[in-house]
């Protein structure tokens, strides 16, 4: 407090009116006005900040400007109960900073206790530690200016920040500590924050592992992905049936991440380009950045996953339009940015569709390149050399759909930088690296030919380019192994007949005049593969396939190009912050808590498998995790477990035909049309099962949506049924996601992973469930 007195003493403890506070004016700091007595927060029953205010108005009172403090008779003009407000320095103290600082509701209704402000508040007191590390680890990655990776997916299946922040920065028990002394539990608080709505299966969750191990080895990385609004779907039943409606995840904004109003990038689509590459287009559009901190596990090493926002250009908006009252012609350039970034993985049933999500995969590798020279330029200190750049840079490509980051590349090079193609060429096939997830055929995209023309014209110019000196190169390649696929318009039958009813000559002049190929398709794994410097399957046997059958005919070409990566999880998130009791008892087990950092320490558990103590605390762990579940599916959907008696047999995966949930629920008919031909004595000797399936159908996809109605239809039977109790329960589990993967796992006793063979590239769900 600027200008008080020394040696004046403070109030007895057990005061706290705002005379009584202002009487204190000679503390030392604020903190200490903040401290005189009052009742725990929890035992008042108080919001955050109300809390916060308190400590507001202690200060306020302690430098002499409350001009009210006390009537004329000496009675305080009104009193506040101020509770004890440690130092903003301390994790209680931060927490309640945040309460009053980063307000996300008004006064008013923030001074009621909620979950959700406490949330906030706690979050972004974790932030603000975390941002020390971050800006130094991009410090330090400026001036060391290493080789760094840059990872490029169009999901990101992050799950909860608070929880991954606090168990890497090892300070849950410090949180959870300081906000039951403000009255609240870290579980309901962690349960306010919706899950990042930017992904929907392994493809996003192992990109979010490679962030998560990224910065745990203190490795140069970056992501880059789009921030989807509304995210792929947020799934109901409605009856048996799937409904799905929008995420909400940013509705109330987003603490942990923080936009860079100064790091935008034009975005171009349509219109015309020559036959010298200079490209006219038709739409106009700018991505801005909004970046989110990766912690490391014990570590400083904080780095960045960066998702683009579209937004419409400022000078293009129609304002004599819109003030003539034609509105939606105005904004127009406004809607069509929106819809950029509306959802993950539009529809594409029609062509507004597949044009939606070709834009979509462009945005995110035109800007994140954009990005990544403009990196590489300042970190080479204004002496940039673009030959350079496979030296600093390496691009990995998350399957198929960062492909255009092939041609983005090679254009922005040879149109702005003014590279020849060659040049160019050198350079873009040593810095993109193709991960494939798929052995699928339909999987591995192909646009059409006309549609990428409408959309990216000059792009079309460069891969067809590409397209031909790979012809040119391996003359002798299939004909599938090109980029630009070609097809013959079909003849009439009647021209084929008139054709056929003349001589010789006639028909070998109608021979020569047979319409030509033309292009028909725009295959981007084979671009990825052409272009990258190494390709790599997800697992050693998908490795295999990817070599003998999917790319074959590449591999006879360029057999060293061709790697295996197998996929893997986090043991953090996966193990220790999802299942804390088994965390417990592994750690007195094996000493200490080393193998989160080295999972092989984990063999070390053999020695106590016949340890009967060891496997009554396991059961227990177990059991303790069942009942949290069971609980959870009796809150959401009304259906009663027993997890004293009942086998927990899950299997959650999107659906898919080929991941085989129609098969999990025919063995579920199956054997209940057994139970139901038992005697009494039969029955009894089944062990009770609960079958719990869960995932998300796809929107358009109309097979799998009436796999999850057959599902519910047979739970709706099966747990009607009187006579079969408890030795058989069904029940879909709806919204899969990170966030209820970690209520799940931890209760498992049979995991189902039965997709087709060979169809399945990883799968990396059953690592979880067997480290649990």
């Amino acid at each position: 407090v600027a200008g008080a007195s020394e040696g004046a003493a403070l109030p007895a403890r057990g005061t706290n009116s705002v005379a009584d506070i202002a009487a204190a004016k000679e503390a030392d700091s604020v903190a200490e006005v903040a401290s005189v007595a009052a009742p725990p927060a929890q035992e008042q029953g108080l919001s955050l900040s109300s809390i916060a205010l308190g400590a507001v108005a202690g200060a306020v009172a302690a430098t002499g400007l409350a001009a009210m403090r006390s009537k004329s008779d000496g009675t305080p003009a009104f009193s506040y109960e101020a509770p004890p407000v440690p130092p903003k320095e301390t994790v209680e103290g931060s927490v309640l900073y945040h309460a009053e600082h980063t307000a996300t509701s008004t006064p008013a209704n923030a001074a009621e206790p909620n979950a959700y402000q406490a949330y906030v508040a706690a979050s972004a007191s974790v932030a603000d530690r975390i941002l020390e590390n971050w800006n130094a680890t991009q410090a330090k990655f400026d001036k060391e200016n290493p080789k760094q990776v840059y990872y490029l997916s169009m999901e990101f299946l992050q799950g909860r920040a608070l929880t991954n922040a606090l168990g890497n920065l090892e300070l849950t028990d410090e949180y959870a500590a300081a906000l039951r002394k403000l009255g609240y539990s870290l579980e309901d608080v962690v349960a306010a924050e919706q899950d990042m709505a930017l992904g929907n299966g392994g493809l996003g969750r192992l990109a979010s592992c490679f962030l998560d191990s990224i910065a745990s080895l203190e490795l140069p990385g970056w992501g880059y992905g789009l921030r989807y609004k509304y995210g792929l779907f947020k799934q109901a039943l409605e009856g048996v049936d799937q409904t799905e409606a929008p995420e909400s995840w940013l509705d109330r904004s987003n603490v942990w991440e923080v936009p860079r109003y100064d790091v935008t990038y034009p975005i171009r689509f349509g219109g015309e380009v020559d036959a010298k590459g200079n490209w006219a287009a038709a739409e106009h559009f700018e991505a801005m950045a909004y970046d989110t901190p990766i912690p490391g596990f014990r570590t400083r090493n904080t780095i960045s996953l960066r998702l683009w926002q579209a937004k419409p250009a400022s000078d293009l908006f129609d304002l004599p339009s819109f003030n003539a009252g034609r509105h939606q012609d105005a904004l127009k350039s406004v809607a069509d940015a929106e819809a950029l970034c509306a959802v993950l993985y539009p529809g594409d049933d029609s062509r507004e569709g597949k044009a939606l999500r070709l834009k979509q995969q462009y945005m995110l590798c035109s800007a994140s390149i954009q990005d990544i020279l403009a990196t590489f330029k300042r970190r080479s200190g204004g002496k940039a050399n673009l030959a350079d750049l496979p030296e600093k840079v390496t691009m990995q490509l998350n399957d198929t759909h960062p492909t255009l980051g092939i041609p983005e590349l090679m254009r922005l090079l040879m149109d702005e930088e003014g590279l020849s193609f060659d040049a160019a060429w050198k350079i873009t096939s040593q810095c993109v690296n193709y991960t494939n997830h798929t052995v699928l055929p339909e999987a591995l995209e192909k646009w059409s030919y006309d549609l990428v023309q409408e959309v990216l014209p000059r792009h079309l110019q460069i891969i067809e380019q590409i397209d031909a000196m790979y012809a040119k190169q391996h003359p002798s390649a299939p004909e599938a192994t090109r980029i630009i696929g070609y097809t013959t318009p079909e003849v009439e039958e009647e021209e084929e007949a008139e054709a056929g009813a003349k001589g010789a000559k006639e028909a070998a002049a109608a021979a020569k005049a047979a319409p030509a190929p033309v292009p028909d398709v725009v295959r981007m794994a084979n671009m990825c593969v052409i272009a990258g410097k190494y390709v790599n399957g997800v697992a050693a046997i998908h490795s295999e396939i990817v070599k003998d059958d999917v790319f074959n005919d590449f591999y006879q070409i360029w057999p060293d190009k061709f790697q295996n990566k197998t996929n893997g999880v986090t043991l953090r998130r996966w193990v220790a912050f999802c299942n804390p009791s088994l965390t417990k008892l592994i750690n007195e087990k094996l000493g200490s808590d080393a193998w989160l950092s080295d999972w092989k320490q984990l063999e070390r558990l053999r020695e106590f498998a016949d340890d009967a103590d060891f496997q009554a605390a396991w059961r227990a762990s177990k059991l303790e995790n069942k009942k949290a579940l069971a609980e959870y599916v009796y809150e959401t959907q009304g259906i009663e477990l027993n997890p004293e008696v009942a086998m927990f047999d899950i299997q959650v995966k999107r659906i898919h035909e080929y991941k085989r949930q129609l098969l999990n629920i025919l063995g579920v008919i199956y054997k209940y049309k057994q139970m139901k031909e038992m005697s009494k004595a039969e029955l009894d000797a089944v062990v009770p099962r609960a079958v719990m399936i869960g995932g998300k159908a796809f929107a358009t996809y109309t097979q799998a949506k009436r796999i999850v109605k057959l599902i519910n239809a047979v739970g709706k039977v099966v747990n009607a049924d009187k006579a079969v109790g408890d030795k058989l329960k069904v029940a879909f589990l709806p919204n899969y996601n990170v966030s209820l993967a970690e209520k799940i796992i931890p209760a498992t006793e049979i995991s189902q992973h039965i997709s087709t063979a060979g169809m399945e590239a990883s799968g990396t769900s059953n690592m979880k469930f067997a480290l649990n």
